[in-house]
C-alpha cells in the first residue's frame, strides 16, 4: 500500500513539474537588441526587392518542365529597369506591404477591414489580378472583407494573391508565431478563401519564427504547427518533406513528383500556374533544396517555375529574417556600379495611384517604429541606455480582429421560403449581436448574427443591429428585403440574343476560370444556381472584337403582373463579362418591345467601364412601375476592351449571367 501511495505521489509531483515546464515553455519571451531587429527588418524589404526583381523575368515561364540549373539566373531583364528608376521599383510583391504601412502609421498597428479597404480603393486602380482584383471589384461594389475574399464570390479565392502581400504582418510582430499566423490569416481573407489562405498563415509564421529561429526544417515545422491540421496546405506541406527526404539530391524529381499532384492533375475548377498551394510547394522545396544558402534558394525558387517571381520574393524575405543583412550576397543589392547603398536607397513607385516614392533606410525605420509599438502593446518593453536598447518580447501575443460589422451578399429572401443567413462573418462570428431597432419580418427570427425562418409577406424591413466586444459597441443599420414569388422558372422560354456558348471563342480567350464554370446552354440563368461549376453563361458569340447589345428574359402564354427583377452577375474576365448600360422592357399586345418606367437599380452600376470596378457574382435588382406583360427582359451593351494578351483580340463583347429572376409585382392591384 505505502509502495502504491509512493509511486502514486511520485506522479503527481512528475505531473506537476511537466506542467511547470509546459507553461514556461508557454509565457517563455524573447530578447533582441532593437539594432538586430532594425537589422532584420531591414533584410526583410530589401530581401523582398531582391526575389521580387530577380524572379520577374521568370514568371510563368516554366510550367511543364523547370529552369534549367544554369546558376545565378542573375537580373536579366529587371537589370535595364534598375537603371532606369535608379533604384528599386516598386511590383505587387512589395508594393501593397507599403500601402499598409502607411495605413499602420495613420491608424495604428491594426487597422480594421474598413481601413485598409479604402485604402485599396483608393490606391489600387490598376495592376492587380485574380483574386487580388476580384476583391477590388466587390470593394467598389459595397462589400467588405472578409466577404471579399469569399470563395461564394471570389472565383479566385484559391490562387496565390494573399502569401505574396501580407508578410509584413508577420515581420512587425517578432517572435510572436501565434499572433502574426493569426494576424496573415485575417489579413488574406481579405482576397481569398479556405486553403487558398493557408500558405500565408504558414508564412507569417515562418516570418516570425526567423527572429529566433535559422534553421530552414525547423522553421517550417514551426509554422506546420500554425496550419489547421486536417487542411490541405499542410498535407502538401509535409508531402513536401516527404519528397525532400526521398531525393535529397535531386530537386527535379522532386519537383516532377509534386507538379504531377499539384498540378497536372489538379481539379479543373482549381488547375492554374497561380494556384496557393501550388506554388506554396514550389517555395518549400525551393527553402529544403536551399538549406539556408540564399544565392542557391533564391534560383531555385525561379527554376521551381510557375508563379515564380512571388515565391522568390517571399522566401528571400525569409532568409532575409534570418541571416539579417550580412545574409543577403551585396551583388544583388547592390547590383550597379557607383551604387553606395541598397538599391541607392530608393524605392520608386510605378504600380499604385498616389503612394509615394521612399527612401528605403526610411522604410526600414518606419517599420522597426511600428514593430516596437505593436511589441509594446502586447505585453513587451524596451529597456537599455540610447543607442543600446534591448526588446522583450511577448511571444504569447495573439490577435483579436478590429470590431466592425462586414458587408456581403445581403440576405436572399422569397415569401414561402426558408432562409438561413448570417450576418456574421468568420472574424466577427463570436462577438455579442443584438437586434436594437426595427422590426423584423413576420415569421423570421435573430439570434446571435442568424437570421432564419420563413415569411409570407413581401417588403422592405429596415433594422439597427448592435455589435459588442470587450465593452465596445457598434451599431449600424441594415435593410432586409422580402420577394415575391419568383415567376423565371414558370416561364414557357427563355429570351435571349445568344443561346448557345460558342465554345470555339472560349477555347481563343485567354480565360481564367476552369473551364468547367461554364455552362453550354442560356437556360441555365433560372435553375436557382448563381455560383460553381456549370453556373455561368457567356454570351459569347462570333470572333469579332467588337461591342454589341445582349439581352436575356423570360416569355409566358399568360399576362403577367410584374415590378422587380434581380439580375446576377457571373464571373469576369479581365477584358470582359459585363453591362456598361442596363435597361428593362416588356412585350406590349402589339409584341412591340417597350421601355418600363421609372428603374432603378440597387445598387447602381459601377461608376465606369474599367475592369478594376467589376464585381463578380453579385446581383443588381431592378425596380420599375408595374408592368402587365407575357415576355419581359434586360437590354444593355456588352463590353469588350482591348488585353494585353494576345488571343483575346478576336473575341466578341459579352456578358456573363448566373440566374436572373422576375417576381410578381407586390403593389396593390
Amino acid at each position: 500500500m505505502q509502495k502504491k501511495f509512493r509511486i502514486y505521489i511520485l506522479f503527481i509531483l512528475i505531473s506537476v513539474l511537466c506542467f511547470s515546464q509546459l507553461s514556461l515553455s508557454q509565457s517563455k519571451t524573447y530578447k533582441i537588441k532593437v539594432s538586430e531587429l532594425r537589422d532584420k527588418i531591414a533584410a526583410a524589404w530589401i530581401g523582398q526587392m531582391i526575389g521580387n526583381m530577380y524572379g520577374l523575368p521568370h514568371e510563368g515561364k516554366y510550367i511543364l518542365t523547370p529552369g534549367p540549373e544554369k546558376w545565378p539566373y542573375g537580373y536579366s531583364k529587371s537589370l535595364d529597369k534598375l537603371k532606369k528608376y535608379e533604384g528599386a521599383f516598386s511590383d505587387d510583391d512589395t508594393d501593397v506591404e507599403y500601402m499598409y504601412l502607411l495605413k499602420m502609421e495613420k491608424f495604428g498597428i491594426e487597422p480594421s477591414y474598413e481601413q485598409l479597404r479604402e485604402a485599396w480603393m483608393y490606391h489600387i486602380r490598376d495592376r492587380v489580378w485574380l483574386a487580388n482584383r476580384g476583391a477590388l471589384g466587390l470593394m467598389h461594389f459595397g462589400y467588405t472583407p472578409p466577404f471579399t475574399g469569399s470563395k461564394d464570390i471570389n472565383p479566385h479565392w484559391f490562387q496565390i494573391d494573399p502569401q505574396l502581400i501580407n508578410e509584413i504582418w508577420a515581420y512587425t510582430a517578432p517572435c510572436m508565431v501565434k499572433y502574426a499566423s493569426e494576424k496573415s490569416d485575417w489579413a488574406a481573407r481579405i482576397t481569398s478563401d479556405d486553403w487558398g489562405i493557408e500558405p500565408t498563415i504558414h508564412y507569417g509564421a515562418m516570418y516570425a519564427a526567423a527572429f529566433f529561429e535559422k534553421d530552414i526544417r525547423k522553421l517550417i515545422e514551426i509554422g506546420l504547427k500554425e496550419l489547421p491540421q486536417n487542411g490541405r496546405y499542410a498535407q502538401t506541406v509535409r508531402d513536401m518533406i516527404v519528397l525532400h527526404d526521398k531525393y535529397p539530391n535531386n530537386w527535379q524529381e522532386a519537383r516532377r513528383e509534386m507538379s504531377d499532384k499539384y498540378y497536372v492533375t489538379e481539379p479543373d475548377m482549381t488547375k492554374t500556374i497561380w494556384n496557393a498551394n501550388l506554388n506554396g510547394a514550389c517555395a518549400i522545396l525551393a527553402m529544403l533544396y536551399g538549406n539556408g544558402q540564399f544565392q542557391r534558394t533564391l534560383d531555385l525558387s525561379c527554376a521551381m517555375g510557375f508563379d515564380a517571381d512571388n515565391q522568390a520574393a517571399t522566401v528571400a524575405g525569409l532568409l532575409g529574417v534570418i541571416n539579417g543583412m550580412k545574409g543577403l550576397p551585396e551583388n544583388l543589392y547592390l547590383p550597379i556600379e557607383g551604387w553606395k547603398l541598397p538599391f541607392n536607397d530608393r524605392y520608386i513607385n510605378i504600380t499604385r495611384y498616389d503612394l509615394p516614392d521612399a527612401s528605403i533606410n526610411d522604410m526600414i525605420d518606419r517599420t522597426l517604429k511600428a514593430s516596437i509599438n505593436l511589441i509594446i502593446a502586447k505585453g513587451g518593453k524596451i529597456s537599455g541606455n540610447k543607442g543600446k536598447e534591448t526588446i522583450t518580447i511577448n511571444s504569447n501575443a495573439t490577435f483579436d480582429s478590429p470590431l466592425e460589422f462586414s458587408i456581403g451578399p445581403p440576405p436572399r429572401i422569397e415569401v414561402g421560403q426558408t432562409i438561413d443567413y448570417n450576418y456574421y462573418s468568420s472574424t466577427n462570428k463570436n462577438y455579442s449581436w443584438k437586434l436594437i431597432s426595427g422590426k423584423l419580418p413576420e415569421g423570421l427570427q435573430f439570434d446571435k448574427g442568424h437570421l432564419s425562418g420563413k415569411t409570407s409577406i413581401p417588403g422592405v424591413y429596415p433594422i439597427s443591429l448592435q455589435l459588442e466586444n470587450k465593452g465596445k459597441t457598434i451599431r449600424k443599420y441594415f435593410e432586409i428585403l422580402v420577394r415575391n414569388i419568383n415567376i423565371a422558372p414558370e416561364a414557357d422560354s427563355v429570351i435571349a440574343n445568344i443561346r448557345t456558348l460558342n465554345e470555339a471563342v472560349l477555347d481563343s480567350c485567354w480565360y481564367t476560370f476552369g473551364k468547367s464554370m461554364y455552362a453550354k446552354n442560356v437556360d441555365v440563368i433560372r435553375d436557382g444556381k448563381i455560383s460553381g461549376p456549370g453556373s455561368v453563361f457567356y454570351s459569347l458569340a462570333e470572333k469579332s472584337n467588337l461591342p454589341k447589345v445582349d439581352y436575356y428574359g423570360y416569355a409566358w402564354k399568360l399576362e403577367q403582373d410584374i415590378d422587380m427583377i434581380a439580375f446576377h452577375t457571373g464571373c469576369m474576365e479581365e477584358f470582359g463579362g459585363w453591362f456598361t448600360s442596363l435597361n428593362v422592357q416588356y412585350m406590349d399586345e402589339k409584341g412591340k418591345w417597350q421601355a418600363v418606367e421609372k428603374t432603378t437599380i440597387n445598387p447602381p452600376l459601377p461608376e465606369t467601364d474599367n475592369v478594376f470596378y467589376q464585381p463578380h457574382f453579385v446581383e443588381y435588382i431592378l425596380r420599375f412601375n408595374p408592368v402587365k406583360t407575357k415576355a419581359i427582359r434586360i437590354i444593355g451593351d456588352a463590353k469588350i476592351q482591348s488585353h494585353w494578351n494576345k488571343y483575346t483580340k478576336n473575341v466578341s463583347g459579352f456578358t456573363s449571367i448566373t440566374e436572373l429572376s422576375v417576381y410578381q409585382s407586390t403593389q396593390e392591384k
